[in-house]
């Protein structure tokens, strides 16, 4: 199902329009709203939440519904949005999935990739990879799920390609969940669930899954450099190509991919889009929550600014120790005067 495409194309995912072909991927523990408004700012033409637990939604815990499940109207003015769900029981992910759709997600993604032990080990995630016949109930009880909170809301799988290396389970399960549950595409990972992140991915097999799919294929794993983006979704004949890893800290990715940008960011200008960070994060989270919350990211955005590197472990280690948005914008601010000094 080879595209010919070029990434700034809109494409067709089952009814909804995508308006590009570049995709901000699931990122757990970190792709909430203002994680996906940052993408779409920047280009990205649709974006994927945070994996979310489907028990969770379908006995209505309080944070997930309020935290996790919200789709921020600013998002909407770029693109569509897709929530991505886990777990391994049809009928609970059938409700969650009909809750989501309700809530006004564009689109419903279904983790089976996730190679995390305390994921795997409940039966979701990449454990579906050896349990097909679950994995297309699963799926098919999504669709239809998603069909009852509204109509109009496809569902897509992100898959691995085996548990193992050298295993292509994934490629087969891809072709049962499109033939017998109905969803509109897949995402595609392919490595194996046992490497996560490490080794080369297989794209030999995802131009073959491309190729015998009837449904759009999105390519994730190992797209972290723009000029090896294009070659791959050239090479691949996929429909879009998911950012995951590659998009931390680093929006303008997005840019390159799609508006032309060709160099890399100034210190002030990452600087200026952690502030926004910042700031979103005490907006979705309070002053506290995020004081703590933003930790995991500092080391993306100190990383972009070029410092000398023990300058650059001591700002890191210093802003990992704040406890106040105010002082971390205090070491930041300090950090940025020889940087930013006109000479």
């Amino acid at each position: 199902m080879s595209t010919g495409a070029s990434l700034n194309e809109p494409w067709q995912l089952g009814p909804l329009r995508v308006p590009n072909r570049v995709m901000l991927a699931p990122l757990a523990g970190i792709g909430n709203w203002f994680v996906r408004l940052q993408a779409k700012r920047y280009g990205a033409g649709m974006a994927v939440s945070e994996m979310v637990s489907s028990h969770a939604v379908h006995h209505r815990n309080r944070k997930t519904c309020t935290e996790l499940l919200r789709i921020d109207e600013r998002e909407r003015e770029y693109g569509p949005v897709a929530i991505q769900l886990f777990g391994e029981d049809p009928e609970v992910m059938r409700s969650a999935a009909a809750s989501v759709a309700l809530a006004g997600a564009d689109a419903i993604d279904i983790n089976m990739g996730c190679p995390v032990p305390k994921v795997a080990r409940t039966g979701a995630g990449a454990a579906l990879l050896s349990d097909p016949d679950r994995a297309v109930a699963l799926a098919r009880a999504a669709v239809q799920g998603a069909r009852e909170g509204r109509e109009g809301v496809p569902v897509t799988v992100k898959l691995r390609s085996g548990l193992r290396i050298g295993e292509s389970s994934g490629f087969e399960l891809a072709h049962r969940l499109v033939a017998e549950a109905g969803v509109a595409g897949i995402a595609f990972h392919p490595r194996s669930a046992a490497v996560h992140h490490k080794g080369r991915p297989d794209y030999e097999l995802v131009r073959r899954l491309v190729d015998s799919l009837p449904a759009p294929v999105i390519l994730s794993g190992g797209l972290d450099d723009a000029r090896h983006v294009r070659a791959v979704f050239a090479s691949s004949g996929v429909a879009a190509v998911m950012l995951a890893r590659g998009a931390l800290g680093n929006p303008w990715l997005f840019e390159e991919l799609l508006r032309g940008r060709e160099h890399a960011p100034e210190p002030s200008e990452v600087l200026d889009e952690l502030r926004w960070t910042m700031a979103r994060a005490a907006e979705h989270l309070g002053e506290q929550r995020a004081t703590r919350y933003l930790r995991k990211f500092y080391p993306w955005y100190v990383a972009r600014l070029g410092l000398p590197a023990p300058r650059a472990r001591e700002l890191q280690e210093s802003l990992m120790l704040t406890q106040s948005l105010e002082q971390a914008g205090e070491l930041l601010a300090a950090a940025a005067r020889p940087l930013l000094a006109v000479p």
